[in-house]
This record gives structure tokens, sequence and C-alpha cells, in this order.
């Protein structure tokens, strides 16, 4: 064979990448879309089964465990809370040892274990009504405290499997394109948009299908459909193994290897900076980009200290610890957006319990129902932004994604500003028309008010995740070291876990303040003498000043083409 024909058959594989059977991966036959409408259907059943436990779980407490309403709510922000860190930890086990194929399998398993126990829980708590009472359209029961145990239990085990799934699927999904090619360079960015589309299409449909069965059929098919398709799930995700790209890992952990570099940096801090990046860089070995002088502190690592039988870190060790450190300060200010995307499920939602939710002269929808504005916003939006955004905006900037990611991230939170000055107002309108009819002191009166008064600040929450979360999940997985991928998606559910605890601690201390002289205070039990307002308000301007560090942030940060 010539070397051109060598040329040409390295140019139909992929660099560094496998095929299932170690084999050097075909460009034609693996990745791309045909490996992505695999993942993206198992992520779509994971979000359904998911958010049909999560958003009726309180009533299942409440009713057939028989817990108070304060018991209930404490469990499900707890189990809430794990189930934000797994990822993480299952994000850890694919990058440093499993990988993220394996990861996703097993925790799938997993995970179908935990929906099993659980409809098994269901069942048996069905097969005593003598413990159970029933008053107008609710029950609530007095199950033995061996059931109480095994139902969290499966609880639990459903919150380890989905932290292994959930970020090991994006993680895996965005690797099926490659960045080098120009072409799935723009489509991996338009997979991010279609990514979430999915979730949000998930998450609709288990909202209001799964709900609807719980409360008006049967909480074993409730529970016993999630895990049905689950199985389906994980089907259609093996269908596509023999089409998917897999990484080839360095032999040494990439978690080792990154601390390794601040571990020498710190043993090595009273010595001068080599010149060895600068000699490196002039030989052509070493990539010339703004960010290698970022953290010049780092380049300490290159030192070999004297009488070491131990090699010292590589450039390319160094660049990675870097690339980690930039994006810490982006994280931390994001987690900002993490404390108001905690609002619909609470506070938007108690809003909405107090206002008219008639359809017609029979039906009344759900006050959490109104949550899925926020989802069906996207599902509108987002083949609007991925098939006529971005086009337009890339023909200005030539760009492939039309703006930049940073340019995403900060144009979500200056909407979040917008979203929470809505809200301020909606909940003016709402204390005055209390005011207005003198309802002020009967909190469970219903106001003469509809509660279609809420759904803008549902669809503005729908638009800014739209740019910040979608946005955020596409710069960290491209930022990041190719190998910590999954650990990457962990740490944008990682946002959200944790501001929704900050939103939690956040309320219990203005709650405290305010009504430390035994008056109402801002989140008051009779809500039309609580002032929600005044915390939409603080909100708002909490949020103006995360969108001036944002800018700040992104102004210094340098975007890392290593990765790439």
């Amino acid at each position: 064979m010539d070397n051109s024909h060598i040329s040409e058959a390295q140019s139909l594989e992929v660099d560094s990448i496998v095929d299932h059977n170690d084999h050097p991966a075909m460009r034609s036959s693996s990745g791309a879309w045909k490996s992505a409408s695999f993942i993206i259907s198992n992520a779509i059943v994971e979000r359904f089964a998911f958010k049909g436990i999560e958003t009726n779980l309180i009533n299942y407490l409440t009713g057939r465990l028989g817990e108070s309403t304060a018991a209930a709510a404490a469990n499900v922000n707890m189990w809430a809370g794990i189930a934000t860190l797994t990822p993480l930890l299952g994000a850890s086990i694919a990058d440093s040892c499993l990988g993220q194929y394996r990861t996703i399998v097993l925790s799938s398993l997993v995970y179908i274990l935990g929906l099993g126990l659980l409809t098994l829980s269901a069942l048996l708590t069905s097969e005593n009504p003598s413990n159970c009472r029933s008053s107008n359209r609710t029950s609530s029961c007095n199950p033995s405290h061996l059931q109480a145990v095994f139902f969290f239990f499966s609880l639990y085990v459903v919150a380890v499997g989905q932290g292994g799934v959930k970020p090991c699927l994006q993680a895996f999904g965005a690797d099926q394109f490659d960045q080098r090619n120009e072409e799935e360079c723009k489509a991996k960015s338009s997979f991010f948009n279609w990514w979430y589309f999915g979730l949000a299409g998930g998450v609709a449909l288990g909202i209001l299908i799964l709900s609807y069965i719980q409360d008006n059929v049967s909480w074993i098919l409730g529970f016993g459909i999630p895990c049905i398709f689950m199985v389906v799930g994980l089907l259609l995700f093996l269908l596509g193994t023999r089409t998917y790209r897999y990484s080839i890992k360095k032999d040494e952990k990439p978690f080792r290897r990154i601390g390794r570099v601040f571990v020498a940096s710190a043993k090595n801090w009273r010595k001068t900076p080599p010149l060895v990046a600068a000699e490196e860089m002039a030989q052509g070995n070493l990539p010339h980009q703004q960010g290698s002088y970022q953290f010049k502190f780092l380049n300490k690592a290159l030192l070999l200290p004297r009488g070491s039988e131990r090699k010292a870190c590589s450039i390319d060790d160094v660049e990675e610890a870097k690339a980690v450190l930039r994006l810490f300060p982006i994280w931390l200010v994001c987690l900002g957006y993490g404390i108001v995307s905690a609002q619909p499920s609470t506070l938007f939602t108690k809003q909405a319990t107090t206002l008219d939710r008639s359809i017609g002269p029979s039906f009344q929808m759900a006050a959490a129902s109104l949550q899925v504005c926020r989802a069906l916003t996207l599902l509108i939006l987002i083949p609007i932004y991925d098939r006529i955004f971005v086009p337009i905006t890339s023909s200005f900037t030539r760009k492939p994604s039309g703006i930049t990611m940073l340019q995403r991230i900060g144009t979500g939170i200056f909407l979040f500003i917008i979203t929470m000055v809505i809200a301020a107002l909606v909940e003016l309108k709402r204390l005055k028309t209390a005011e207005e009819y003198q309802l002020v002191d009967m909190p469970k009166a219903t106001l003469p008010m509809k509660a279609w008064w809420l759904v803008p600040q549902f669809i503005c929450f729908g638009i800014s995740d739209l740019f910040t979360s979608v946005g955020m999940q596409e710069f960290f997985c491209d930022q990041f070291p190719n190998e910590l991928r999954s650990v990457a998606v962990s740490l944008c559910s990682l946002t959200s876990g944790l501001g929704s605890l900050l939103s939690s601690s956040l309320i219990s201390v203005i709650g405290k303040i305010t009504s430390g002289d035994g008056g109402d205070g801002w989140f008051s039990d009779n809500l039309n003498r609580a002032h929600l307002d005044y915390f939409y308000w603080l909100l708002a301007g909490f949020t103006a000043i995360e969108f001036a560090v944002f800018l700040f942030s992104a102004k210094c940060y340098i975007y890392n083409t290593s990765t790439t």
C-alpha cells in the first residue's frame, strides 16, 4: 500500500478512539448521531422514571407511609440532596476505574433493581388496606417499621443507580463527536441542545403521566411503569454498542496525574520555576496558547527533587491541572444559578396553591403541574434555537455554535434577573388581590386571581435554562480534560444540588430574622401575610451581583483548546 492510501485510511479513522472490539474506530461506521440517538433515548427514559418518582414522592410519604408533612418534606429534601451528590461518585468511578460504558450498564442494573424494589414495596403496603384510612381523595396509612425501612432502602438504591447513569450518559454522548472534525464539531454543539430537549420531554411526560397514575390509578403501576421503561432504555443503549466510540485511557489515572501536579508544586514552592515550558514551546512541543502562562506556580511541578526516584510531572499533566483550576471560579459563580433555579418547585408552587386553578366548570389542575410550563418552553424553543438562532448568529460570528459557551451562560443569568423581577411583581399583585377582597386572614381561601398569572415566570425560567443550563453542560464537558468529562457533567448537577441547599438555608435564616419579633415574617404559613415579593427582589439583586462577577470571570477566562 502506498503512502497516499495509508494517509486516506488514517483520515477515515478517529484519532485515539477505538470501537467495541478495540480496533481503531472508523468515522463512517461509528459515533456521531448514529450513536447519540441511542444515548439520548436512554436519557429520556431515565428522566421520565426519576421525575415521575420525585415529583409526587411527598404524597406517597404522607399517604401510604403516614408521615407528617414536615417529616415527609425533610425526607424528600434529604433524598433529593443525596441524589444530586451521587453523580459525583458515579462520575469519579467511571473516569478513574470502570469507564463510562461499563458504569452506565452496571448503574442501569442497580437503577432497575431499585425501581423493582419500590414496586414491591408499594405492593406490600397495598396488601394491608386495614392500616389505611381515607378522607375525601386522600388516604393515610400506618405501615410497619419494616415496610418503611424497605421503602427507603429501595428509594436510595434508585439514587445510587441514577448517580452512575446521569453523568456518564451525557459525557459518553459528547464523546461520540470528534471535536477535530469540522462537521462533527458543529454537531457536538447541537447535541447538547437536543440532549436537553430530550430531558425536558422526559420530565414533562413523567410529571403529567406518572403523577396522574399514582394519584388516580395505583402506586404499584406508578412505580412499576418506570421500572419497565428503564429496562427498555437499557436495551436501547445496548443495541448501540457496536456503533459507539470508546476513548483510549492513559496508563495513569487522571485524578492521580492532576493531584500529583498540585502536590509536586507545593513541595517545590521554594524553588525557582523551571524554564522547561518555554523551551518546549520554542521547540513546538507545546501548543502556544495563553492558558499556558496562567498559574505559573504549577510549573514548579516540572522540577524533579534531588535524589527522588519518581519521575517529574509532564507538561501535559501541568496543563490539565491548569485547565481544572481555571474552571473553578466559573463553577463557583454558577452556584447562584442553583439558588434561583430551586424556586419553581418550592415557592412558585406554593403560590399556585392560593390561586384559582380551575379549567372549565369541573376540572382543577394541580399546583405542581404548572412546572410543566418550564419543560414545555424548552421543548418549543430548543428546536428554534438550534435550527434558526444558531445559523443566523454563526453567519455573523463565524462560530459553529453561534455564540460562545460563556456568552450563552451569561445571557441565561441575565434572564434570571428578569425572571425574578416578574415573579416579584406577580406576587405583589397576588398580595393586593388578597387585601382587596379582604382575604388576608383566610389562608385556605382561593383568591379570585387565575393561576395563569404565574405562567410568565415559569416560561422565563425555561428560556433562562435554555441558555444557562445547556450552556453550562456544554462548557464543562468541553473545557474539562477528556478523561474527566463524566466529572464535568456531575459538577453541573452538583451546582443545582448545592444551590437548593443554599436556598433552603437562606430561607431559614431570613425566616428567623424577619419573624424574630413574633411577626409573620417573609415566609409566613399564611402566604397572604408573607412577603415572598421581598425575597424575589432580594434574589433579583443577588443575581445581578452574580451577573457582574460572572462578566469579570468570563473576561479573564482563557478557553482551553487542548481538550479538543
